[in-house]
């Protein structure tokens, strides 16, 4: 007996809905200014979740913990890449503002 369409949607969903990407990033900031600079440009992005990633960042110590959770490994990449972009792009503006 083969399963009937319906059968096989429901099952595809029930898979995609359990398979996710996820990464944690830890990110040894040595400035506490920077530290607490780059958590506060950062914060605002987080709180609104994407279609298809999800973003949390916290700290431990000196450190900034990036946790991505996306529906996929595309999706995953993709939102790597651009808090990644964003975080460096923020400490080199703020070295660029410490050494004037």
């Amino acid at each position: 007996m083969s399963p009937n369409l319906k059968d096989i949607f429901v099952s595809f969903v029930y898979l995609e809905i359990r398979m996710k990407a996820k990464s944690t990033i830890r990110i040894k900031i040595s400035s506490e200014e920077h530290l607490l600079s780059l958590l506060e440009a950062l914060r605002p992005e987080t709180k609104r979740p994407g279609k298809r990633s999800k973003v949390n960042i916290d700290r431990d110590g000196s450190f900034i913990i990036l946790n991505v959770e996306a529906k996929d490994t595309v999706a995953l990449r993709a939102t790597l890449n651009t808090y990644l972009r964003w975080i460096g792009s923020t400490i080199d503006s703020l070295e660029v503002l410490t050494n004037r």
